[in-house]
């Protein structure tokens, strides 16, 4: 198993693809158009999360508005070579433990470690993807 990852806009650190909730929008489909914006990823998402967890999103006037982050698992069918934000962004795919190790989120460090040892059928978001 692999996490394909990009660098955030403003300070190049390592993250998930994510956004903000979508009207009309159910969750996943929501994650999934931000994984294909965000990383140029198409593929079968999940409707059940992995997890979630809480990072600290610093707004330009400086604020800091506590967000939760749901994450969908996808299985990449494909990746574009040009997509959405392409020149704000560099992509990279990991092992879980290399992914866990490069964000500053301990809730979402724990999230990615797991996925070291998930086997086929042991989560429901695997079944989702099977």
């Amino acid at each position: 198993m692999r996490v394909l990852m990009v660098t955030s806009r403003d300070t190049g650190r390592w993250v998930m693809p994510k956004g903000w909730e979508m009207d009309g929008k159910k969750p996943w489909d929501a994650a999934a158009i931000e994984a294909l914006e965000e990383a140029g990823a198409k593929g079968t998402i999940a409707k059940v999360p992995i997890g979630e967890y809480v990072y600290g999103k610093v707004l330009d006037d400086g604020k800091v508005l506590p967000c939760r982050v749901r994450l969908y698992p996808m299985v990449v069918d494909k990746l574009k070579r040009n997509w959405k934000e392409r020149g704000q962004r560099k992509r990279c795919w990991f092992r879980p433990r290399a992914a866990a190790r490069r964000v500053d989120e301990p809730e979402l460090a724990q999230l990615l470690a797991k996925l070291d040892s998930c086997k086929p059928g042991s989560q429901p978001w695997l079944q989702d993807l099977l």
